[in-house]
């Protein structure tokens, strides 16, 4: 019997649970979260095990999206992953955000960027390439994640790219404006194949056997919360 992996993803708003046997996601769920995903999270993993007539008894691993992402949102779905994996003992894997996003779309023949949403004008990215040779075909990774505005990622002009990810509807149009026919885009606005790339990545570690430690596994944010530091206290001189 293949093994039976559950896949996280709460990088973003838009949260989702997938299982992954074999070589397909067979179950996902996805959801909007207008504040965060903590009361939503262990509910949807109960819907697509119970969807697909599984418990968390029938899972043999987890792989759940490691950012970049939303500071809150991240900590909901690592929350979960970890707590899941010191109860069961189960085996866990971090997976980049962007690389989930990319993953699904490497058979394009073209350098694929994929980018989500990180606020205020920033975006997080990464970009990949799929190339076959006499040995195989390679997915290699040309970039590491960035967290830039969305002009640091267009400096980069010279090839046909794919653009994909949920930040793609958004920034559609700079995109167009900035790359011209160079740009191809997927406009996706939920990420309905996200959670597809965390689960195939996760898998393919997990089979591997190439696992994280659970009490190291924490958020990539690759940027600063957008909260002001605390100041120090000012000195107080009593008397004249």
């Amino acid at each position: 019997m293949a093994d039976l992996y559950l896949a996280i993803d709460t990088s973003t708003r838009y949260g989702a649970v997938g299982l992954w046997s074999g070589d397909s996601l067979v179950r996902a769920h996805f959801w909007y979260s207008r504040h965060n995903h903590t009361s939503e999270l262990m509910p949807a993993v109960e819907t697509a095990l119970k969807a697909s007539g599984a418990t968390m008894g029938d899972v043999t691993g987890l792989a759940v999206a490691q950012g970049p992402g939303g500071f809150s949102a991240l900590r909901s779905g690592l929350g979960v992953a970890k707590g899941l994996a010191f109860a069961t003992g189960l085996p866990v894997v971090g997976v980049s955000t962007v690389e989930a996003s990319a993953y699904p779309h490497r058979g394009a023949g073209l350098p694929v960027c994929a980018l989500i949403e990180s606020g205020r004008g920033i975006v997080g990215w990464a970009r990949f390439y799929q190339k076959g040779t006499s040995e195989g075909v390679t997915w290699t990774r040309r970039t590491p994640d960035r967290v830039t505005v969305l002009e640091g990622m267009l400096t980069h002009r010279g090839r046909h790219t794919l653009f994909c990810g949920e930040g793609v509807a958004q920034h559609a149009d700079a995109i167009r404006e900035a790359l011209g026919t160079k740009a191809h885009l997927v406009i996706e606005t939920a990420p309905l194949s996200r959670i597809a790339g965390v689960a195939e990545l996760g898998a393919l570690r997990l089979d591997a056997g190439d696992t994280d430690p659970v009490p190291s596994l924490a958020p990539r944010y690759l940027r600063s919360p957008s909260i002001s530091v605390p100041k120090l206290p000012k000195l107080v001189v009593r008397g004249g």
